[in-house]
Order: structure tokens, then C-alpha cells, then sequence
């Protein structure tokens, strides 16, 4: 298989269904535009700017119809998309573009001031803008190119790399995740499997295009639906539904919080909606509850990582019967192993661990879906992928029928008076406070146990709680040990792209003053 003859079929098949439509340019392209404009590009890569198999091409933009048109044609061709998150510094761009080494930036007009301080600081013998505040090379390269299909391409495909992914950093510097053609299509079985996709879907993408979300996109495309790019914002995500009739999307807990929350919610149309997938973390019960009286259609959880695609997944049903009374402790897990997908949680020594809800271990993966290492890091690969199986670096148990409940990442549990506290139990405690959006629960230095247990609280707006409310909450669920010591309220919490909230972030301001916060 060769990712980037996705749109090929439908544009052969039928060459005027939409493909893109790009909400914040207005700009709509069918298939048969998109896929000329791949194969135009395709050529300019290898013709005009003399571009060989597994050079990289780096890209710095939001979602755009350019971006989906240079994944395409990098994996047409044989070359390796970059992806650049644009949210980084500039000196943490230009980091990953020096250990990439790219042989072409492509960048939006947007970030040209970015585009012009990364050329003084690193080499790359390519730049191309596009849109306004740009030149446009881009574009008048693509449209001086051939449309022919370009010849490499038929020795293009299966085990080639075409795509480095960089990790959203949770635990410390980003790292370069290396996917291949295959591995994109069997995380796409997952996820055609576990989303029920049929071909009249209409797919809203609300991550950014710089992370594992495009991958899950790209497999609609693949089944010939429309792909609505948006940057998201609750609004422009509730109108960008009604009127496009959008059928399915994946948003973060946050997200669905957010929409909910909306002042005009119950006026909008929703009824196109087919499914909502969520990630990032399990979804507290009154939030699952609630979306599924505020959404006409069904939820289900994804469990992924960059280096992984999406590995597990709580399905639909799960959560209707969840509700429902039968086993509603699983709506705090990740669910059962993907189609393609084997999983197991082992000990330190590598034992597989009890189905019996109470044992913790690693949680590991073997799927033809995962990375294939990590670029140039031969090292981190071997520490993370061993014997077949990726170490993933979350700590679960798991109940008798494999329902898998994350209790922590390994670098997040909370050791306090010699006692092992799991951040998840006491984020699930403080989420029974009606007001609570969101948490976030860390270890901070003291004195006389080690660590004891911090919160920082986002509450939903117009909603308030006081510091001994909150710990008042958390107590009637958990032991006196767990419970927090101290709360903190923020408007809001750093996250990762995938959604998953940044508590080094949080932690490290703690530790680096010796428990007091500067």
C-alpha cells in the first residue's frame, strides 16, 4: 500500500465529490483537484527541486488543504513529512528541524517571521510560503508542474518511512516518532473497525495536522468522505457541524465540555452526527452522561499515543450499558485491545500481571500499527520497543473480560509516606464536584512524607468552589492519604496536541523551587 494514493480512488471513482473544505480560507476541493494537485506536487518534489526517497519536508502551518496536499504527495513519492508544531518557540522548532535535517520547509504566510528567524539558525536548502504574507512559491510551483503521475511512485510503498510524528513531549523533550505506510494503514483498520466508518460519513478534523489526529482523517479520505478542517473554537465547531452536516469528529474532553457549554447549544442542528470519538483520557461519568443526552449520537474512547496510533478503544456500546448500571466502573477505563491490535500489562520483571483489578503494570503493545522507532535514536528504540512489544510507559490494571484502567503514567504516581498514590484516583474523586472542568493531580516536595498530593482545578464557567471544598469532595472517596493537600484554581491547564494535559509542566515549577511556587 502507498498512503498517498488515497485520493486517487475516489478522484477516479468520482472525481467531483468533495474532498477538503477549509473552513477558516473558505476554499472547498474536490478529489480529482486534490488529487492532480498531489501528483503536480509530487513531480515539482523530485523534478524541479531534485528531492530523492526519504528526504524529509517539513511543514509549519495550521490545518489547511496545502498541509493534506504535502502529506500526499511526500508519500507518493517516497519522501517523509515533517510536521512542525507551531505553537513551539521558535528555538524548539528549530531544534526538531535540525534533527530531522529537512530538505524543504513549507510554511503558511501566517508564520513567515518564524520561517525567516529558523533560516538563520538552520540549514535547509528549500523554503516555500504559501498564502497571504507569502510569495506563494509553493503554489506556482505546484501549478508550473506536470499532473502526469510521477514515475517513482510505483516503486513507492509498505515498509518505506513516510511520516515523523513528534511527541507531544509529556515527559520531557519531543521525540521524533518514525511511521511507515503500513503502519498508517493498519492503524487505520483500527480505526474504520472501532468507528464503524461507512463512505457517506462527513469527517470534522479538530486536531492539528501536526500530530497523530491527521492520521485518523486521512482514513476517511480513504473511504471517500469529506475531510472539514477547523482550528477549533466551540462555536465555530457547533455552526461548522449544522452546516456541513458533519457525521463524526475526535475532540478531547474539554472540547465536548466546552461545546456543551455554549449559551446557543440547544439552537444549533446536530442532527448529522453519527459519532464522537474522545482521547486524551478517560471522560468522567457526569461528562459521558451528559454528552450523551446533549449529542444526537454515539461516544466512544480511543486510547492512542504518537508512537502507537490508537491502540485500545471503550466502545459505544460499553458506554450505553455502562450507564445503564451494567459495569459503570468501566467508563474510568480505555477500554479492550483494537481489531489489529494485542496488548498486555506487565510487572517490572515482564510478567504478565492479573485480570484481577488490582495489580498495576505497564501497559505494552504489539501491533503492525506502531512506530517503527524513534528517527535517529536507535537507543530510546530499544529501550521502548522490545521483543515486538512498545513499552508504553502507562501504568493500568485490567478486569476478568481485559477492560484496561489506566492508574498513572509510570513518571506521574505519587509516592507519599512510602505509600503509592495514583494521580487518575484522585482526578476521579475531585470530578464528583459538579463545578470541576478539568484536573490535574502531581506530587510537590515535603518535607515529611516526600511528596505530598497537589491539585490545580479548572472549574466550568460561572461555577466557583473554595480550596477546602474541593478536598472535602475528593475525601469522601478516597483514604485520608490520598486525598489532596492543596488546591489551586487556573483558567485553564497546559496540554500536549493529543490533549493530554502537561503536568511536568505543572510539577516541575514546584520542584525546581523546592516546593514553593514562583
Amino acid at each position: 500500500m502507498n498512503i498517498g494514493f488515497i485520493p486517487a480512488k475516489t478522484a477516479r471513482l468520482d472525481p467531483q465529490r468533495e474532498a477538503l473544505i477549509d473552513v477558516h480560507s473558505g476554499r472547498r476541493m474536490c478529489f480529482g483537484d486534490l488529487d492532480e494537485r498531489v501528483r503536480r506536487l509530487g513531480n515539482a518534489l523530485v523534478g524541479e527541486l531534485g528531492l530523492n526517497k526519504g528526504d524529509r519536508v517539513a511543514i509549519l502551518a495550521r490545518n489547511c488543504i496545502e498541509y493534506m496536499e504535502i502529506y500526499y504527495a511526500c508519500a507518493r513519492v517516497g519522501m517523509i513529512a515533517q510536521p512542525v508544531n507551531w505553537r513551539l518557540s521558535v528555538e524548539e522548532m528549530a531544534r526538531i528541524l535540525a534533527d530531522g535535517a529537512p530538505s524543504l520547509v513549507v510554511f503558511s504566510g501566517e508564520y513567515i517571521e518564524a520561517a525567516r528567524e529558523l533560516q538563520d539558525c538552520v540549514s535547509v536548502p528549500n523554503w516555500l510560503g504559501f498564502g497571504s504574507g507569502s510569495d506563494d512559491a509553493y503554489n506556482h510551483l505546484v501549478a508550473a508542474s506536470s499532473a502526469d503521475e510521477p514515475a517513482v511512485s510505483a516503486g513507492v510503498g509498505g515498509d518505506d518511512p513516510t511520516l515523523i510524528l513528534y511527541t507531544g513531549g509529556t515527559t520531557g523533550q519531543s521525540k521524533g516518532a518514525l511511521h511507515t505506510h503500513r503502519t498508517l494503514f493498519m492503524g487505520m483498520i483500527n480505526q474504520t473497525v472501532a468507528e464503524r466508518v461507512v463512505p457517506s460519513d462527513v469527517y470534522m478534523l479538530t486536531g492539528q495536522m501536526f500530530h497523530i489526529p491527521v492520521a485518523l482523517a486521512m482514513n476517511y479520505h480513504a473511504h471517500g468522505c469529506p475531510l472539514v478542517l477547523i482550528n477549533f473554537e466551540a462555536r465555530l465547531a457547533l455552526e461548522t457541524i449544522e452546516r456541513e452536516r458533519v457525521s463524526a469528529f475526535l475532540g478531547i474532553t474539554t472540547m465536548l465540555n466546552w461545546m456543551m457549554a455554549d449559551e446557543k447549544f440547544s439552537e444549533f442542528d446536530l442532527s448529522s452526527l453519527r459519532n464522537i470519538q474522545y482521547g486524551g483520557g478517560p471522560m468522567p461519568r457526569t461528562v459521558v452522561a451528559a454528552a450523551l443526552e446533549a449529542f444526537p449520537c454515539t461516544i466512544i474512547q480511543g486510547y492512542g499515543q504518537t508512537e502507537g496510533m490508537t491502540m485500545s478503544f471503550l466502545s459505544q456500546e460499553d458506554h450505553i450499558r455502562a450507564l445503564n448500571g451494567d459495569h459503570p466502573e468501566r467508563l474510568g477505563s480505555c477500554g479492550r485491545e483494537g481489531f489489529i491490535t494485542e496488548i498486555r500489562l506487565a510487572d517490572p520483571e515482564g510478567n504478565t500481571v492479573p485480570r484481577d483489578s488490582r495489580t498495576p503494570g505497564e501497559i505494552l503493545v504489539r501491533s503492525e500499527a506502531n512506530m517503527v522507532g524513534y528517527w535517529q535514536r536507535p537507543d530510546l528504540t530499544a529501550e521502548t520497543i522490545r521483543d515486538g512489544w512498545m513499552c508504553t510507559g502507562d501504568i493500568a490494571v485490567w478486569d476478568e473480560d481485559g477492560y484496561i484502567f489506566i492508574v498513572d503514567r509510570a513518571k506521574d504516581m505519587i509516592i507519599s509516606g512510602g505509600e503509592n498514590i495514583f494521580s487518575t484516583q484522585v482526578e476521579a474523586a475531585i470530578h464528583q464536584h459538579p463545578g470541576v472542568l478539568e484536573s490535574a493531580v502531581f506530587g510537590i516536595p515535603d518535607d515529611e512524607w516526600g511528596e505530598s498530593v497537589k491539585a490545580v482545578v479548572v472549574m466550568r464557567p460561572g461555577e466557583s468552589a473554595t480550596e477546602q471544598e474541593i478536598i472535602d469532595v475528593a475525601a469522601q472517596h478516597l483514604a485520608s492519604y490520598q486525598k489532596p493537600r492543596s488546591v489551586d484554581f487556573v483558567d485553564s491547564l497546559p496540554k500536549a496536541p493529543t490533549g493530554k494535559i502537561l503536568k511536568r509542566q505543572l510539577r516541575d515549577v514546584y520542584w525546581q523551587a523546592g516546593g514553593k511556587q514562583v
